[in-house]
């Protein structure tokens, strides 16, 4: 996971993606589509998030009242519709989207972008937190919102930044629009208007759909649990640190999925920061943050043991790991921003074959192996394309990129006879994008799948003509790829509680990880819930 402060330029006629991006797709009974022919047009791109203008008709009221206090008066809300703010959930966790000014030297505004941020309603109704700080003061009526939120200095704690957001509208009981104001020592920096929407299935849409549900559900007690892998009836699940909790390896049996076994958790002390996870025969390989690549002997798969950690020498961060026939990569942000490649035809004694770094922005963040080609999520470097048939001499073959970018995961197929990717980033809007990538000097977008803005992709993983999405707070997503120019939603499920306490108010909540192994089941991990495996569609 990774978290970035977005600059996305506005665009013009950012209106017309609705037509292209096939969402809200939420059943089976539509028409099945036509096999696809292959025929494709590139498509625009617009980024992930787009500036469409004010998202709510208020603003600082100068000179009546102090905009750094909270005070209703200090805002000009004569165009809003405050009768509706009365029918309001005032409960859970609403996502903002926040229109920020893009400052200049001199403070002069040369553009927006957005970012995301939160309010949380507390159990009574009251505000809780506001971008993530403790609610310092708070007016609530039929026809009044206000929160305020404080956050002192780290160098003088004495002095504050506070941030108010004051209602506009309510135009669902699950929408809020309205005015936003960031103060430092008293002095307002800037105003903008935000729109927010609450996390929770209750909105527009059933809890699931399509058929999609657990059979079982099996709570993770190490860190933040973040991606899972399942061999030999055992599914292993990888965690980060949690806020009290350090992370680790928490190990299930599920030779029965309807009733999973907890089997063992193991944890290191100062290695604990593990987030992906991958088998090859006896070998179960976890990406550290603090030593690179381990290894565990899975031969008694409920009772993994410690073999080494590769390639060893110095600290190095591994973030994520894929195995692909003899080949394991192993994707580093750090200290080098490179691609590993290890020969694991001994699964159990990896043997290094080169270390890469691709000289663009960024660093690895994950990839997916397809014929002699790696396909590299470089983070704000964009997804690159790279030719590993010899390992000791990896060539760059292209890319796709735009402002505002993080390149965060992909799975590639062949449709039709070409060659097409599905990426996913990771900022606030984060979706699906359908790239024709046979040329990688020239990839094309050729289609792609929207959800809510104020949330983020995660994971995507191919199966067939189904593509499976890990989509943090809108949980699980599957979709019909047999046209992949029209990628359509057959079936989804929502494991995000936004009135659960444990539940976070980030970005980077929700569903995380997910797999299908091929065994007739979904395999899914939310970061609160732990294990879910549902049937396979």
């Amino acid at each position: 996971m990774s978290s970035w402060w977005m600059r996305v330029m506005g665009a013009a006629g950012a209106a017309c993606l609705l037509a292209l991006t096939g969402c809200g797709s939420d059943s089976k009974d539509e028409e099945t589509p036509k096999p696809w022919d292959g025929s494709h047009t590139a498509l625009e791109e617009y980024g992930d998030w787009v500036d469409t203008g004010p998202y709510a008709s208020c603003s600082v009221n100068w000179g009546a009242a102090d905009p750094c206090a909270a005070s209703v008066e200090a805002f000009d809300l004569s165009g809003c519709n405050r009768s509706t703010l009365g029918g309001l959930d005032r409960e859970g966790i609403y996502r903002l989207k926040i229109r920020y000014p893009l400052l200049g030297d001199t403070l002069n505004v040369l553009g927006y972008y957005g970012i995301g941020s939160s309010i949380r309603f507390g159990e009574e109704g009251a505000p809780v937190s506001l971008l993530g700080y403790a609610v310092s003061d708070w007016q609530m009526d039929s026809q009044t919102l206000l929160i305020q939120g404080k956050r002192p200095w780290s160098s003088a704690p004495s002095l504050f930044n506070t941030y108010t957001a004051v209602g506009c509208e309510a135009p669902t009981p699950w929408v809020l629009t309205g005015c936003y104001a960031y103060c430092s020592n008293g002095h307002l920096l800037y105003e903008s208007t935000f729109r927010a929407e609450r996390m929770t299935w209750g909105r527009e849409e059933r809890e699931s759909s399509g058929g999609l549900r657990p059979v079982s559900e099996s709570p993770v007690d190490l860190g933040v649990p973040v991606d899972v892998y399942v061999a030999k009836d055992h599914a292993y699940v990888v965690s980060i640190n949690g806020s009290e909790v350090p992370g680790g390896l928490t190990v299930f049996d599920v030779s029965d999925r309807a009733h999973p076994v907890f089997k063992t958790s193991i944890s290191m002390p100062g290695d604990s920061y593990w987030n992906g996870v991958w088998s090859k025969g006896d070998a179960l390989y976890i990406a550290s943050g603090a030593s690179g690549v381990i290894v565990f002997d899975i031969s008694n798969p409920g009772a993994p043991t410690y073999v080494r950690n590769v390639p060893g020498g110095s600290a190095i961060d591994v973030h994520t790991v894929l195995v692909d026939g003899d080949r394991l990569y192993a994707m580093s942000p750090s200290p080098n921003a490179e691609t590993l490649i290890f020969d694991v035809s001994t699964p159990l004694e990896p043997r290094l074959l080169g270390r890469h770094v691709l000289g663009v922005p960024g660093y690895p963040h994950d990839a997916f192996a397809h014929g002699n080609r790696l396909y590299i999520s470089h983070g704000t470097g964009g997804y690159q394309v790279v030719d590993v048939s010899d390992p000791a001499n990896v060539k760059l073959l292209g890319g796709y990129a735009f402002d505002g970018m993080f390149a965060h995961h992909n799975a590639v197929g062949t449709f039709a006879g070409q060659t097409i990717a599905f990426e996913g980033g990771e900022r606030l809007g984060a979706h699906v994008r359908v790239l024709q990538v046979d040329d990688p000097a020239h990839i094309v977008k050729i289609g792609e799948f929207k959800l809510r803005d104020v949330t983020s992709v995660h994971n995507l993983i191919l199966k067939d003509q189904r593509l499976y999405v890990a989509w943090y707070q809108e949980g699980v997503r599957v979709l019909d790829v047999s046209n992949p120019t029209q990628p359509r939603q057959v079936a989804h499920f929502n494991t995000f509680r936004d009135t659960d306490p444990r539940s976070g108010s980030g970005m980077y909540e929700g569903v995380l990880g997910i797999r299908v192994p091929g065994d007739g089941y979904v395999y899914v991990v939310d970061d609160v819930r732990g294990l879910f495996i549902f049937p396979e569609l």
